[in-house]
């Protein structure tokens, strides 16, 4: 699923073709998604300019004239492309192009998701806070909001695996697995400890090892394992840069001793048994 850094690379991309454009005309080829897009969406989203492209956790804000904004979120395999003439078609199945934005420059954006678990609609800009995808989100692990403080305080007390709770949206907006994985590796905190006890050196080592994380993958354009492309259709390339996700088995990096893997919330986790405490 893409977390933070593969939707704000894909924001930061895509803003460059689309900001100032006027959506001509949309055509839906499967409304099918997690929900299904209203039947006058086309009608009420054609004709309207494209102001400004923002990201909230792991969902995709267009703002649109008019005072509406089109919430996405792509899901497991989702994507939102920007398709001119160079645009590498090869990376996507057509058959998966469910929905289709006529830009007046003679281009298009297109949201395709093979396995359909995505989300696109319109809401009032007014009400955007208050709708149920983004209303309990907790803060951005990339703002001033996210310190030790507010982590310290929010797991007090807590028998959840810390990783667990790095996952939790409500505690902070944009963490997913790999991540989760990579800046508790950084912090040498392994991921099956319990988060009411850590202790305060800990909880700053995370803070500490979070935004450096994210940062590094966003300027990488996210990580790529199976199908996630940026908004010009390339792959991600900062899973050449990861440290133990998706390694097990593997030498650390740091002492050679093989990583492992457990299972936390129906997820992998993966870990170094020597630098993570």
């Amino acid at each position: 699923m893409p977390e933070l850094p593969e939707v704000e690379s894909l924001r930061r991309v895509l803003a460059r073709s689309i900001v100032g454009r006027t959506i001509v005309s949309v055509r839906i080829n499967e409304p099918r998604l997690r929900r299904a897009v209203a039947p006058d969406f086309p009608k009420l989203v054609s004709g309207r300019k494209i102001e400004r492209l923002r990201r909230r956790a792991k969902y995709l804000i267009v703002d649109l004239s008019g005072g509406k904004s089109m919430l996405s979120h792509l899901g497991m395999s989702g994507s939102l492309t920007y398709r001119d003439k160079d645009f590498m078609t090869g990376q996507f199945n057509a058959r998966h192009d469910h929905i289709h934005f006529q830009l007046d420059d003679g281009n298009a954006m297109v949201y395709n998701d093979p396995r359909r678990f995505g989300l696109l609609k319109l809401v009032p800009r007014a009400d955007l806070e208050s709708t149920p995808e983004l209303s309990a989100l907790g803060p951005e692990p990339v703002s001033n909001a996210f310190d030790a403080a507010y982590l310290a305080r929010t797991i007090h007390g807590r028998k959840a695996a810390i990783k667990n709770l790095l996952m939790d949206q409500r505690v902070v907006a944009g963490i997913g697995n790999i991540y989760a994985a990579e800046i508790l590796f950084r912090a040498g905190v392994r991921p099956t400890r319990r988060a009411g006890r850590l202790k305060r050196a800990e909880i700053e080592r995370i803070v500490d090892a979070t935004a450096p994380i994210l940062n590094a993958a966003i300027d990488g354009r996210g990580t790529t394992f199976r199908s996630y492309r940026d908004s010009s259709g390339r792959p991600g390339d900062f899973v050449t840069r990861l440290k133990v996700y998706g390694r097990a088995g593997e030498p650390c990096y740091v002492c050679g001793t093989p990583i492992r893997t457990t299972t936390l919330g129906q997820r992998s986790s993966f870990y170094c048994p020597t630098c993570q405490r």
